[in-house]
């Protein structure tokens, strides 16, 4: 075993000597359980999504670390239960991978990321040992857009998909024209409905061309959020409350912080 490999072995088991230790002596880590932690590990994927989204390499370290204990603090409790062990989570991770990778470790050609992909939902089907469907695999709590991109994605590795990325558009101008018919009639569940439609057919548009919808939404979240920051702050300098601004002052700015 190389220096570099040892010295990552010994930091893995730093860590799991540590938490059998605070899993004895320490009040607060004795009482978790798998539902005390649930919503902690979910805030924790948030705080590290953050830190990616920012490329904030502290902190995406920090926030590693703090899913990585989520993880051991699992497999802990599941030791203690004589379920299994972090050895058994670690051991059935390294066969999954090497199952669903047979253009690595077998006889499977696979040449492109995308023939990767398509294999690998096909692999997933196979070793599940009581059949599933395609899209069974998708969490139900995933965040809308993100859940939508995904059901749309793993439809598309079974052949379920449009021929070009620019069909999609004929699919969004009638999901529009079908909101604004609901709209007319302001009917608010036909309007949910079909605001629904756009949204799916627009995530299905970003998919298509390689676009994140999630990461798409996010960035604009933090362009606008700086712009209108911009106006608040010009607004506060000149004595002013923003509610009491005109809107064409507003706009004025808001042009100017584009401009920045």
């Amino acid at each position: 075993m190389d220096t570099n490999r040892q010295k990552k072995t010994a930091a893995f088991e730093r860590c799991l000597e540590i938490l059998d230790r605070l899993r004895v002596e320490c009040p607060w880590d004795r009482k978790q359980t798998n539902e005390s932690l649930r919503t902690n590990t979910i805030e924790e994927v948030y705080e590290l999504s953050d830190a990616l989204l920012k490329n904030n390499v502290d902190d995406i370290k920090k926030e590693l670390g703090d899913v990585l204990l989520h993880v051991l603090f699992y497999a802990k409790i599941a030791d203690e239960k004589e379920q299994f062990d972090i050895a058994d989570v670690c051991n059935a991770l390294s066969d999954k991978l090497v199952f669903r990778h047979p253009h690595i470790f077998g006889n499977v050609s696979a040449e492109s990321a995308e023939e990767v992909s398509q294999n690998w939902e096909q692999l997933k089907l196979k070793e599940n040992k009581v059949p599933r469907g395609v899209l069974s695999g998708v969490p139900e709590s995933l965040p809308s857009v993100i859940k939508a991109y995904r059901i749309q994605d793993k439809a598309a590795n079974v052949g379920f998909d449009w021929q070009q990325p620019s069909d999609v558009w004929d699919k969004v101008k009638e999901e529009i024209a079908e909101f604004s018919e609901a709209a007319d009639s302001m009917d608010k569940k036909a309007m949910e409905e079909e605001f629904g439609d756009v949204l799916f057919s627009l995530v299905n548009a970003a998919r298509l061309y390689k676009i994140n919808p999630d990461n798409a939404l996010e960035a604009c979240n933090r362009k606008f959020i700086s712009r209108f920051n911009y106006i608040e702050e010009q607004i506060k300098l000149a004595g002013r409350q923003i509610a009491d601004v005109p809107l064409d002052e507003k706009e004025a700015l808001w042009q100017q912080a584009k401009r920045i």
